[in-house]
């Protein structure tokens, strides 16, 4: 578990806690009826909880929301619900009923072969409406692309934009759409369009600290996703194995260690990445694409280790 950086305040009223990348940032609406926006990942979850006691005081959290419903987005949802029962929780209007029926094939926990704990939700966030979060009217935007059910939430008085995956300061997510054979990179396009045409002020990436359009940061970010893009639609077996690389480091940096045994049995075990094989290398055989074309860049750049009997999360 990593330390988190200090809160870093946009106002007198929204917090930002980046937590790096196995959880992803928090963004706290200060208010009569406080808010957060995206809860990190279940690894987490005490640590978001302290996190919020931390910043409210006596003060109850009220509300909770997310961007979409990625595992290092939702992860923490269900400890913020034991420590404050009352909060109401909304998730993007489209998975609302899968969420109240906890489909984690669905949810793409099972497809991802990534843990998260069951929470509840009551309300559906609609592109085109509102939703009060803290003391400020929030708009909906949809934002399909990395995933096509995520949105976009926009404060227009201020101009911030909690922009989940939708927009990092550096390149883009995976697009994962792309691998369940639906449309991805033409709707993450126009969701760079949406960006664009609502004007932030700052942008609360899903993955490090906001950004401001006064610097040039903004229109820096956006050039730096519309490349990438534009790359990974041109080599799209490439975006697959990128993909796979994500997904294997991810699972590392959540278990840090595991057997080679019982890393072998998660892999099998988790469609997304049979999905990736097919994609990338059908004409290698599973293992020797896992060891060959996965693992073997990840261990020489150390981003993973190895010993005889165990792999380790690495630089």
């Amino acid at each position: 578990m990593s330390t988190p950086s200090p809160p870093i305040p946009i106002g007198d009223d929204v917090l930002v806690f980046d937590r790096g990348w196995l959880s992803s940032t928090n963004v706290l609406c200060r208010g009569d009826e406080p808010a957060v926006v995206d809860t990190g990942y279940v690894k987490d979850a005490g640590q978001t909880v302290a996190l919020m006691q931390q910043a409210l005081g006596d003060q109850p959290l009220a509300r909770i929301a997310h961007t979409h419903l990625h595992s290092d987005h939702c992860g923490g949802t269900a400890a913020l619900q034991a420590a404050w029962p009352q909060a109401r929780t909304w998730v993007p209007q489209v998975s609302l009923a899968v969420v109240q029926g906890w489909d984690e094939s669905a949810l793409s926990f099972g497809v991802t072969g990534q843990r998260c704990a069951r929470f509840v939700a009551q309300h559906g966030l609609r592109p085109g409406d509102t939703v009060r979060l803290g003391r400020r009217d929030w708009q909906i935007h949809a934002a399909p692309g990395h995933d096509n059910q995520a949105v976009l939430l926009f404060e227009p008085a201020a101009r911030i934009l909690i922009a989940g995956d939708a927009l990092w300061e550096h390149g883009v997510g995976v697009i994962f759409p792309e691998f369940d054979g639906d449309e991805g990179f033409e709707p993450f396009e126009r969701t760079l369009q949406t960006v664009e045409a609502l004007q932030p002020e700052w942008v609360v990436p899903g993955h490090g600290g906001p950004i401001a359009r006064a610097d040039g940061g903004i229109a820096h970010a956006l050039g730096q996703a519309r490349t990438r893009v534009q790359q990974l639609r041109a080599h799209p077996a490439q975006h697959a194995l990128h993909a796979a690389k994500v997904m294997v480091k991810y699972q590392l940096l959540d278990a840090e260690v595991m057997p080679r045994d019982a890393f072998l049995a998660w892999a099998d075990a988790a469609p997304i990445l049979h999905r990736l094989h097919r994609q990338h290398r059908p004409d290698l055989a599973w293992g020797d694409w896992l060891q060959h074309a996965v693992l073997a860049p990840l261990l020489a750049r150390g981003a993973l280790l190895q010993d005889a009997t165990h792999l380790r999360n690495g630089a």
